[in-house]
């Protein structure tokens, strides 16, 4: 990653300034006085971090870039973070978010949620009838965009600090069950752009694939790819093959949005 994609001052802030609590970033939406789509960024981190530095700020900066406004979920971690902790704080900024549409010139139709690593987790639950979106009767997003997540909480395949962070080391085999994305997979599930290396040394990229598998399954709009020799936690993947993922999702997102109109 070049230095120009992670600033040391963000770096310093998840690291050190950030509270372990719920915070809304409104610093990337696009004041311009025009009407723009936006979406929500949740950064990963094991639900023990919030690494805005890397899957946060770079990404919502590339999405101004393109037109789009952005925002970034801080969200409860550590010791704060058990379910539905995340959930809820994910859930309270869509709500928010909404109700100040107006203020902030926003396309809310089809609006996209951006997770990585656990918050890949944390945005694709909130597909789910039980974890996400209809629970907490809000609007189906236009597209989840899902970046090397975990998605399984099963101990086989899972990524263990995400797993004891969300449900505690402690956790039976039906609550690992009821919070595995891919197990929870309806057809009111949202269209999805999901993506990973397959050098994922973190998460294994068969969190990917099964989410995919559950995804065609249950014939629900999706995109996936699997990027050679891409391991983990690497952002916008400047100067890997995963380089340009960006656009696919956009890519993605807005041929959602074409279709539903």
């Amino acid at each position: 990653m070049k230095k120009s994609d992670v600033e040391l001052k963000e770096v310093i802030r998840d690291l050190l300034l950030t509270k372990n609590d719920y915070k809304l970033v409104d610093k990337y939406v696009l004041r311009d006085g025009k009407t723009h789509p936006f979406a929500i960024l949740v950064p990963g981190g094991g639900y023990n971090l919030v690494c805005s530095c890397m899957e946060g700020v770079p990404i919502a900066k590339r999405l101004n870039s393109l037109g789009y406004s952005a925002f970034i979920l801080y969200y409860h971690v550590k010791k704060a973070a058990r379910f539905p902790a995340p959930q809820d704080d994910l859930a309270r900024a869509v709500k928010e978010i909404f109700a100040r549409a107006e203020e902030y010139d926003l396309d809310t139709k089809n609006y996209s949620i951006w997770g990585a690593s656990a918050g890949g987790h944390l945005v694709g639950s909130f597909g789910t009838d039980s974890m996400g979106y209809p629970k907490y009767d809000l609007p189906k997003p236009g597209a989840l965009v899902l970046s090397y997540p975990v998605i399984s909480m099963e101990k086989e395949l899972t990524h263990m600090d995400s797993h004891d962070a969300l449900l505690g080391k402690t956790a039976t085999e039906p609550q690992e069950i009821a919070a595995s994305v891919d197990l929870q997979v309806t057809p009111n599930y949202p269209p999805t752009y999901i993506w990973c290396g397959d050098a994922d040394k973190t998460v294994s990229p068969e969190n990917t694939k099964r989410m995919a598998s559950a995804l065609d399954k249950a014939g629900v709009s999706y995109q996936c790819e699997v990027f050679p020799g891409v391991d983990h936690g690497i952002g916008t993947g400047l100067g890997t093959a995963a380089d340009g993922w960006i656009h696919h999702a956009v890519d993605f997102w807005q041929n959602q949005r074409s279709i539903d109109q």
